[in-house]
């Protein structure tokens, strides 16, 4: 059966530039939800920061299901969040004409409750205007005027915007899953959702990557569809003209990448045959995700770190804090300055 590996796809800014430890220890790395919204504070569903350290989302939903004695279908959460890190992330409970539990009782030492509003509807996966990330990379070796240079390139320049390594599961090896469900394995509803996202993601990474080796990631292609930033409104242009240059100088545009599903391509002429190029050489995964009924999207090529900072706060321990859009990963950041030691 034909098997796939994930390849180390192409840098931005040169080869990573030091080595270090990420993920010591959880507090090593910190993620802070920023809510696309502010909860009205009246309603039936009750939304909950949670700061947790060494737990995933999918557990702690199932905690508060039971604690507040409801389905677990009744609670919500924005987003998945890493285990290994502690993370402040919003959940919903759907309490119609019923009082708040003692929220406080539910800590426990790896879950605390921070704060709770009321609001009028359930909490949506991907309302988030983004996630805040504090990094402590220890352990560090390298070349630190390498590093700093290229710090100053992502703050000015963005990052691509790659799907990052979790999202292929252990090894990369939700790909290959994905492949084997299209042959006919069957899985639960659960595990089909992460092989098809990880099958998309594979294809979107490969797109970036062929784009970056053209050095095309964050220039115009004739026929491009692209994305203003931090939004999902889009608009093609067959031949970019000054003002599309323009945009796409201050940041205020991005170039965009094929999430492959059945539908019609907004690309043309250029950037269509790059696309269909990348996607000819993965036929399995590109009819799988079509039979499976996934419609065509579009995502940002580049992704902005405008507040980017960093702090060498000894010889061996780099120090990062930074906001990313909601749906992109702190590891490209990462991948662009710091090796696996």
């Amino acid at each position: 059966m034909q098997s796939y590996e994930i390849p180390d796809w192409p840098y931005v800014y040169g080869q990573p530039s030091g080595v270090g430890k990420i993920r010591s220890v959880p507090e090593d790395f910190i993620v802070i939800e920023n809510l696309a919204f502010e909860p009205s504070g009246s309603g039936e569903h009750t939304f909950l920061l949670i700061e947790k350290i060494g737990e995933n989302t999918d557990y702690v939903a199932r905690q508060l299901s039971r604690f507040a004695n409801v389905r677990q279908r009744d609670v919500s959460y924005a987003g998945l969040k890493d285990r290994h890190a502690v993370t402040r992330q919003w959940f919903s409970v759907w309490l119609p004409g019923k009082e708040d539990p003692d929220w406080a009782a539910f800590a426990t030492d790896s879950i605390k409750v921070l704060y709770t509003v009321r609001h009028a509807r359930k909490l949506k996966r991907g309302v988030l205007s983004g996630n805040r990330f504090k990094l402590r990379i220890r352990d560090w070796q390298g070349d630190q005027a390498k590093t700093l240079q290229q710090l100053e390139a992502i703050k000015v320049g963005g990052i691509a915007n790659y799907y990052g390594p979790q999202r292929f599961g252990n090894e990369g090896q939700n790909v290959n899953k994905a492949l084997a469900m299209f042959q006919g394995k069957k899985v639960g509803r659960e595990q089909r959702s992460l092989y098809l996202s990880a099958a998309r993601s594979f294809l979107f990474n490969q797109v970036l990557a062929c784009r970056i080796r053209q050095n095309q990631w964050d220039q115009a292609l004739a026929g491009d569809t692209y994305l203003f930033d931090q939004s999902h409104s889009c608009f093609n242009s067959l031949l970019p003209d000054a003002d599309v240059l323009r945009r796409l100088a201050d940041h205020t545009i991005h170039p965009s990448g094929v999430l492959w599903g059945k539908g019609q391509s907004s690309v043309s002429a250029d950037a269509l045959a790059l696309e269909q190029a990348v996607i000819d050489t993965y036929p399995d995964l590109a009819q799988g995700l079509v039979a499976s009924g996934l419609e065509l999207d579009r995502r940002a090529l580049r992704v902005n770190v405008p507040d980017l900072h960093w702090q060498f706060i000894d010889a061996n321990t780099l120090m990062l804090e930074f906001t990313l859009p909601a749906g992109s990963y702190a590891t490209s950041v990462l991948r662009e300055i710091i090796g696996d030691s």
